[in-house]
């Protein structure tokens, strides 16, 4: 049962990165032909980046961490028996690997703000399910149930992106 429930994570897991490599590389285009061409690094974290018109733009910051709090639940229900730092490294080389990947194709300014905040959002998600798990002395329960509603939420976010692509065409 439990090799099994940690296929479907696995799987839901998988589907999540597809759905977060086509929102941040791909901008959610369908056709590649709208793609921005940027290629701009920025190394200066909360930098100029983030400064419009002469304030910090927040939405972006917030955004970036909590796209990548799924991620951090995800990892933390594979790898529960891990170190926290263990949890927290592939969060922070799948962030970088798609700030890389921007940079390359040149579809998105490559920023170390990015990667700070994203990483920051897998530490949020990790830490929500351990202190669930504390909360919730039952943990194998706990487990079915975010089992449960990840395949939920996946179901109803690959729903909603279907729906705004046919939307849009």
């Amino acid at each position: 049962m439990e090799n099994q429930k940690n296929k479907l994570i696995t799987i839901l897991f998988g589907i999540y990165l597809i759905i977060l490599i086509w929102i941040i590389l791909f901008k959610m285009q369908t056709d590649l032909k709208f793609l921005p061409y940027i290629h701009s690094v920025n190394l200066v974290p909360f930098g100029q980046s983030v400064i419009i018109n002469g304030k910090i733009d927040f939405n972006e910051m917030i955004n970036n961490c909590l796209i990548f709090i799924p991620v951090g639940i995800y990892i933390e229900m594979l790898g529960k028996n891990r170190k926290f730092y263990q949890k927290i490294i592939p969060i922070f080389f799948i962030t970088l690997f798609l700030e890389i990947l921007q940079f390359i194709l040149h579809i998105g300014a490559t920023d170390i703000t990015d990667i700070i905040m994203n990483t920051l959002g897998g530490m949020v998600g990790i830490l929500s399910i351990c202190m669930l798990h504390k909360i919730f002395k039952n943990g194998e329960k706990l487990n079915q149930i975010l089992s449960i509603l990840a395949l939920i939420c996946t179901v109803m976010v690959v729903a909603f992106l279907a729906v705004l692509i046919i939307v849009n065409y």
